[in-house]
């Protein structure tokens, strides 16, 4: 089948799209996403074209605006430009340089979508994209919706190209005489993705030439299998879980008449926090004797004799925990995870990774760290910034719900805050060139 073809009826029988809509379309510049515009203007669609600088690759960002600009203007189609300080947003919204150019872009298509009434926000996933994030998903650890692979629609995005490989698609661009730029960081094995994307599939497709079909059809059939188990979750639900004071009540007697006990509680606990080994005790713990607790960071498992209750976990019923500041000390926090300490050479790169704090040594070793819940009149001098936050001012700017935000910890040293767990680190503490080495908090 044509590409032109191929990409009509997976449209058709998803029912993406009407004849003739109005579409936002994400152009990056890239193969998928060139192939994405120009197949949907041949196939009669009226596109916007969405393209966000994230001014993150210096040179390489501004060609790329350059390119689709002139991209836009052969083919006839409206561009609109969104250009980013994106690496001051994830310094002061405490996130990843990854996860503030993603809020960042769907945010403006959403207001685009909006502004302009279009019908929907079309982005450029393909096939390789889906299998490269159930392989994701499985290294990483996930029920079986992590599984599933990436659905053709979202709410109001789609994907049109799920389809088709990367392969068709350059092919197709090959074939019709279109340029596309290349994206530099996609050749690095730096990040997670690329390494599965270089790395694990080439040596998969040694043992399976046709592994990413593979992949994808079993994802295409997990989808279907999980609604099916997704609604009998629904169903069971009516007859085991009841509202309660400050949460809800499982049901024992109904719960074990279950196929899978674990599998339920799943369901209903891992949103809650709880991790896997968690809810496997739990599920093990239905035969035990009443008394037996469990706890995330946000919520209590207490077993009874013929219920689990769930509610959420008071700030006030957090002991402080108090550590000695000396590489290689970690501590268990009520959640099941893990604060570790260690040390670093001073030239070592600072990661981003949220779940991971680091600072000056010289200002902290010999002392101890506390952990506890934040209380009122909390405040610290966030990473990147001179002047003083309440914290919950803080937790409230990087959108912490109020039913979350009470159970939110942070460390502190003597009477300073130098981490909200999780979030943004104190200024005061940070690294700097003057630096001998480096102290890591690590939340594992």
């Amino acid at each position: 089948m044509q590409f032109t073809d191929k990409v009509k009826e997976f449209i058709s029988s998803n029912a993406l799209l009407k004849d003739g809509a109005h579409v936002i379309v994400g152009l990056s510049g890239g193969a998928d996403s060139t192939a994405l515009l120009m197949v949907l203007l041949r196939l009669g669609y009226r596109c916007t074209a969405v393209h966000c600088n994230f001014h993150l690759r210096g040179a390489e960002s501004d060609r790329d605006q350059q390119f689709v600009t002139e991209l836009c203007k052969k083919a006839g189609v409206e561009l609109i430009i969104c250009s980013y300080d994106t690496k001051a947003y994830a310094a002061e919204h405490g996130i990843s340089i990854e996860m503030a150019a993603r809020e960042l872009r769907y945010a403006d298509f959403e207001r685009i979508m909006n502004d302009t009434g279009a019908d929907t926000i079309c982005i450029a996933h393909h096939r390789d994209d889906s299998v490269e994030t159930v392989l994701l998903n499985l290294i990483r650890g996930t029920g079986i919706k992590g599984l599933t692979g990436i659905k053709p629609r979202n709410g109001h995005i789609i994907r049109p190209l799920l389809c088709v490989s990367r392969q068709e698609i350059e092919d197709w661009l090959h074939k019709e005489d279109q340029p596309y730029i290349t994206d530099s960081t996609n050749l690095e094995t730096d990040y997670t993705r690329n390494k599965i994307r270089l790395q694990l599939l080439p040596l998969m497709r040694t043992i399976n030439p046709d592994a990413d079909n593979a992949i994808a059809l079993t994802a295409a059939h997990l989808q279907e299998s999980y609604a099916i188990y997704r609604n009998t979750v629904d169903n069971a639900l009516g007859t085991i879980v009841t509202k309660a004071d400050n949460g809800f009540a499982i049901d024992i007697p109904q719960l074990v008449k279950l196929p899978s006990v674990s599998a339920f509680l799943f369901e209903i606990l891992s949103p809650l926090g709880f991790n896997s080994a968690q809810i496997n005790d739990v599920a093990v713990s239905a035969h035990a004797q009443p008394g037996l607790s469990f706890r995330s960071a946000t919520h209590e498992i207490i077993k009874g004799r013929n219920e689990f209750c769930v509610r959420e976990l008071s700030s006030d019923r957090f002991e402080p925990i108090v550590m000695e500041i000396q590489p290689g000390n970690s501590v268990m926090l009520p959640d099941g995870r893990t604060l570790s300490i260690s040390t670093v050479p001073a030239e070592t790169p600072i990661s981003k990774n949220p779940d991971i704090a680091t600072f000056d040594a010289s200002l902290l070793m010999g002392g101890s760290l506390t952990i506890r819940p934040w209380a009122a009149g909390d405040s610290f001098i966030p990473f990147g910034m001179k002047g003083r936050k309440l914290v919950s001012d803080f937790l409230t700017d990087i959108k912490i719900s109020p039913a979350e935000r009470k159970n939110r910890l942070v460390v502190s040293f003597n009477k300073d805050i130098i981490w909200v767990l999780g979030y943004r680190s104190d200024n005061r503490y940070r690294v700097t060139a003057q630096t001998a080495t480096q102290l890591v908090l690590s939340l594992i």
